[in-house]
């Protein structure tokens, strides 16, 4: 009988109880139990198994699952005779900031309190009498009331919220005459919300505070597991954990143990009767790579598509993309110009720095595509050593064509307003309908100048220079398939040109000009319109696509020429 699709289940146990599909992935208890490691942070993608790995290690480990082999049984980590002997034997601990996305510094912290709570609840049997002195008692209420009541009158020192997992774990020692388990799934998600809505110094300095006591001072600690999506860089959070080792998507250390391995996915779709369709899954989903280990696929996008046999973006679109669009929308030009090449299937050469800095993320190239790496939406094609600098370069594309499918569908936002009608904008163009171009042209530049300004930092100015490269990004999306867009970059803003090549031969091919008014060489728009038109004769740029076989009577010239917001149209 085939197994059920339970999407969305994060719980373990549920899954093995009620027999629903479950690839084995105990081989995390083993490879983690014999690495002996102090402290381990594991960053995945979000939607790659972690929070259901997290349960698992808390059903194998917590003295609240002793003698439940049976969960286990038929799966690899129960082959392992010294590890049945393992299993419920240890207090442990687990904590979740899954939830934790307040948009205000109070409403993130009050988040954060009330996960600590849920760790002390799910040990309620501590509470019982004689197991605490009257102080631990009230030191444990005093959380109990401060949930519950979250009166704004009232407040809880960081000093014990910081300290609150540190003693808990002084409790369950004390109690079962061993050193807890900590498992902290989604250690990152206040950090990222933090940095979003403007409290990233306060969050900072109270999540320190908290990792320090929690995972550096804690001698009632046998062991430590945190699982997120971004390496937060250590100056930020982890300065005082000198015990903690750090696993990467670039990291060879577990990296089957998340996400499904191609081998998987193919027994699955052959136990689900769709053994035909392994080529097009393979199309559509696989592409992440962790550590050397290629053809891993994102689980979310797995199971949607064998309970419902749909060709979608599952994945991509299962959470906001806010902050990748954000980055990217209001990136630079050279930010820019590098979406252009990934987007054309072509790879970007890139240094890598995997401790994400949020406060460089506004100026900082690098920093963006660590995070697009770390995030899901890069791959590593290959890793290079520059001998030069000393320093290895990493070639990144986009993951997969889902992915591809979710930065098509985020950069038609950037130009979706009910107000602007860029799909008319390109009809005419196509159409050679100037006075029509001009219209709309103008009517785009007004609307959407302001969403490729620095968005934390506006200039209070158009500037051109991001709006073409959104401009050429939207054409790339909006022509695939029938036209080929290329843009000559390295001779810098104000003598960009644009040249649109048709895939089938009786279609017309454009080269298009963009100029900023110089006032002091150029009295009026149409002077500088004047000069963009005569670059595209001077330069010869129709030579490229008459080498490719395009007569010249079928190539348009236009000169897009701007003085602020204003845009102006002409061709020749």
């Amino acid at each position: 009988m085939k197994p059920i699709i339970s999407l969305g289940t994060q719980s373990f146990e549920f899954l093995r109880k009620n027999n629903c599909f479950f690839v084995d992935k105990t081989g995390l208890i083993e490879e983690w139990w014999e690495n002996r490691d102090a402290v381990t942070l594991i960053t995945r993608p979000r939607r790659f198994g972690k929070t259901l790995n997290m349960n698992m290690l808390e059903c194998f480990f917590s003295s609240h699952y002793e003698n439940r082999g049976d969960l286990f049984e038929g799966l690899s980590i129960w082959e392992k005779e010294e590890y049945r002997s393992l299993q419920g034997t240890y207090p442990v601990i687990s904590l979740s900031f899954a939830s934790v996305k307040g948009t205000t510094y109070h409403s993130a912290r009050e988040g954060i309190i009330r996960a600590v709570r849920a760790a002390y609840r799910s040990h309620a049997d501590l509470l019982k009498e004689g197991r605490l002195s009257p102080q631990e008692r009230e030191y444990i209420l005093s959380l109990d009331r401060y949930v519950l009541d979250l009166n704004p009158q009232k407040s809880i020192s960081d000093e014990l919220v910081s300290g609150a997992v540190n003693e808990l774990s002084f409790y369950l020692f004390r109690h079962y005459g061993k050193k807890a388990l900590i498992l902290l799934d989604e250690y990152d998600t206040p950090l990222q919300e933090a940095w979003v809505n403007g409290y990233w110094e306060e969050m900072v300095c109270f999540v320190r505070s908290l990792f320090n006591a929690t995972f550096k001072t804690n001698s009632f600690m046998e062991r430590g597991l945190l699982t997120g999506i971004t390496r937060i860089s250590k100056e930020s959070i982890f300065s005082d954990l000198n015990n903690l080792t750090v696993i990467t998507t670039t990291s060879e250390m577990y990296c089957t143990r998340f996400g499904f391995t191609q081998e998987e996915v193919f027994e699955a779709l052959d136990v689900f009767g769709m053994s035909e369709e392994k080529e097009n899954v393979k199309a559509w989903y696989d592409g992440f790579t962790f550590g050397s280990r290629k053809g891993i696929y994102n689980p979310w996008s797995i199971t949607g598509f064998l309970k419902d046999g749909i060709y979608r973006p599952y994945w991509a679109n299962s959470s906001s993309n806010n902050l990748i669009n954000d980055l990217i929308c209001q990136g630079s030009p050279q930010t820019k110009t590098s979406v252009e090449d990934l987007m054309a299937g072509r790879a970007l050469t890139t240094q890598l720095d995997e401790e994400v800095v949020f406060d460089q993320l506004a100026r900082s190239s690098a920093a963006v595509w660590s995070l697009l790496l770390v995030g899901g939406y890069l791959k590593v094609e290959e890793r290079i050593f520059d001998r030069d600098r000393n320093r290895f370069l990493y070639r990144l594309m986009l993951t997969n064509l889902e992915v591809q499918m979710m930065f098509e569908d985020m950069i038609r936002g950037w130009f979706s307003q009910e107000d602007v009608p860029y799909n008319a904008f390109l009809r005419a163009l196509l159409a050679g309908d100037v006075d029509y171009m001009n219209v709309y042209m103008n009517e785009v530049a007004r609307l959407t100048f302001s969403n490729f300004d620095t968005g934390n930092r506006p200039s209070g100015k158009a500037n051109p220079e991001r709006f073409y490269h959104g401009f050429v990004l939207g054409l790339i999306v909006e022509l695939a398939g029938k036209y080929r867009i290329s843009s000559n970059r390295e001779s810098g803003f104000g003598r960009y040109d644009i040249m649109i090549e048709p895939l089938e031969n009786e279609d017309p091919a454009f080269v298009l000009e963009f100029k900023v008014k110089n006032p002091e060489r150029e009295a009026a728009l149409e002077d500088t319109l004047a000069q963009a038109l005569a670059q595209i004769e001077k330069k010869n740029y129709d030579a490229e696509l008459e080498a490719r076989g395009i007569a010249r009577e079928r190539i348009r010239h236009y000169g897009f020429v701007f003085e602020g917001k204003r845009v102006l149209i002409g061709g020749a």
